[in-house]
């Protein structure tokens, strides 16, 4: 785990405690949770953290919208002050993780990948994991880090995907046009196809014409702590995440995503569990994989958007 062509999406526990054991890393807690959830990622993160963890508040290091969306890709220049405040220089290794699991560490993963930072790694099943192999947390007071020095990156353009041209993408057949890029939206089937309501109040549910629904619990695996209620996520082996991607959009349409002749994109409610949908893909070895930023929300606010609810 020492250069950027070898690092890798995921680490274990196991691979992450050996790394803090050798220095060299930064660990993020970058926990989030639905605006309509009674948790706090702050106040959970000030009682119990992986030892040495700073907190990424993804709302934060974040772009104001004109509709006021929430983590929104950052500039260049918030991104780059967001790692000199937590003291990581560009040849650090980067460990996110959540306390989910797998649900929100994605998104954060995306944003350090999309800047250039390719030394930028999830640990898989997230804090939950981490103690139940062993491992164990601290709740002192959080104390700063020392700062560093990071240079202005350059975002990816091509991996964020904006309204206007999911819009233009939208009015293309895919089974008919070949430059038509794929869109797959993470949330539930339910509210895909119009039947379930939206989380967020006075937003209609549906899908944006030509996607396909793929939720993001297709890509993950659910663990539950023994001797106890407490569940969390892992991402699913190579083979079946292929799998789901196959059952979501069809073998002929898989292959073309996954050999580069056919670009995809993930969208979800916010652009926040696209990210895991974005990590799967990249993990099968997708070579074109965007994020619509703004995803549902931002689609379906604008009275103009077309909606579909049919299957």
């Amino acid at each position: 785990m020492s250069t950027v062509a070898t690092t890798p999406y995921l680490v274990s526990p196991s691979q992450l405690h050996e790394s803090l054991s050798s220095g060299g890393v930064s660990v993020l807690d970058a926990s989030w949770f639905m605006p309509n959830s009674l948790r706090n990622p702050h106040e959970e993160f000030n009682k119990k953290r992986i030892p040495g963890a700073q907190f990424l508040d993804l709302d934060q290091v974040a772009s104001p919208h004109e509709l006021g969306l929430r983590h929104m890709i950052p500039t260049e220049s918030v991104f780059a002050a967001a790692c000199e405040g937590f003291g990581i220089e560009p040849n650090s290794h980067v460990v996110i993780y959540d306390t989910h699991g797998i649900f929100s560490s994605p998104r954060a993963l995306f944003m350090f990948r999309a800047f250039g930072h390719g030394k930028s790694s999830i640990l898989d099943g997230g804090l939950p994991r981490w103690e139940t192999e062993g491992f164990g947390t601290e709740n002192a007071p959080p104390v700063n880090g020392k700062k560093s020095t990071y240079p202005t990156p350059i975002l990816d353009k091509t991996v964020v995907r904006s309204y206007e041209q999911v819009v233009t993408n939208s009015m293309l057949d895919p089974t008919l046009d070949p430059s038509a890029e794929l869109l797959v939206d993470a949330r539930t089937r339910g509210r895909f196809i119009g039947t379930d309501p939206e989380p967020r109040p006075g937003l209609s549910s549906g899908h944006i014409p030509h996607s396909f629904s793929l939720p993001f619990n297709a890509f993950l695996r659910i663990h539950t702590i023994p001797n106890t209620s407490t569940r969390y996520t892992t991402l699913l082996p190579i083979s079946e995440l292929r799998q789901a991607l196959v059952d979501a959009i069809g073998a002929e349409q898989a292959e073309l995503v996954l050999t580069g002749s056919r670009r995809i994109t993930t969208s979800c409610g916010s652009g926040m569990t696209a990210g895991i949908l974005w990590l799967g893909l990249r993990m099968l070895g997708a070579p074109s994989v965007s994020l619509y930023d703004e995803s549902w929300t931002g689609y379906a606010t604008r009275s103009e958007s077309r909606i579909e609810t049919s299957v």
